[in-house]
């Protein structure tokens, strides 16, 4: 279709990432895993198309930058939709007819999941929003967007009904994309429980 892709990976801090898996693994331990699922991301996203990752990490950056990424420093860390939006907004003013927002938690995420995601995007006419969900609280680990400001941003839990609710509102066409590579991200102790069946 000759739209220009940028895949928008959000990197938290890794030293503030995963806070909610405290119960279950120790600093150096959340540090490591974040870090891993990170590059692993990044690694992917490179599927999709021109890699933009939006942290509030100097140390993220450098990393990223490293990883071959483009790399957006936002000046404080203020939630996934704002990273989100600010990625948005760089992507669109270098060009970008499309935006894939990926989650920088799946520890199962490969190039591959993220080719077919995007393939299946571009069957789609314009305008369109093509989610994730992610296993369980009802959120999105990806979010397609064609135009890149289809839709509003709506992440957290239950987003992925906000996402389509929003989308329906505005005549977007909403299409959820099932993915066993990105559906599970890691934010509580029973997720780790999943990725050890999982692998």
């Amino acid at each position: 279709m000759g739209v220009t892709t940028w895949v928008v990976v959000l990197v938290k801090d890794f030293d503030s990432a995963k806070q909610r898996l405290t119960p279950a693994l120790g600093t150096k331990s959340r540090r490591t895993l974040a870090r891993r699922n990170a590059h692993l991301a990044v690694s992917a996203a490179a599927a999709g198309g021109h890699v933009l990752v939006v942290t509030g990490s100097d140390e993220v950056a450098e990393m990223a930058v490293a990883w071959g990424a483009d790399v957006l420093v936002e000046p404080h860390e203020d939630g996934q939709n704002m990273a989100a939006r600010r990625g948005i907004e760089r992507a669109r003013a270098q060009g970008a007819g499309a935006v894939l927002l990926l989650s920088s938690d799946l520890p199962l995420v490969t190039p591959d999941a993220v080719a077919r995601l995007v393939r299946v995007a571009a069957q789609h006419a314009s305008p369109v929003a093509v989610a994730v969900p992610a296993i369980g609280r009802g959120g999105t680990n990806a979010l397609y967007l064609r135009p890149p400001d289809a839709i509003g941003l709506h992440f957290g839990d239950d987003s992925l009904a906000q996402f389509q609710e929003d989308a329906e509102a505005r005549g977007v066409e909403f299409v959820v994309f099932h993915s066993d590579a990105i559906a599970l991200d890691l934010d509580e102790p029973s997720d780790l429980a999943r990725l050890s069946r999982a692998v």
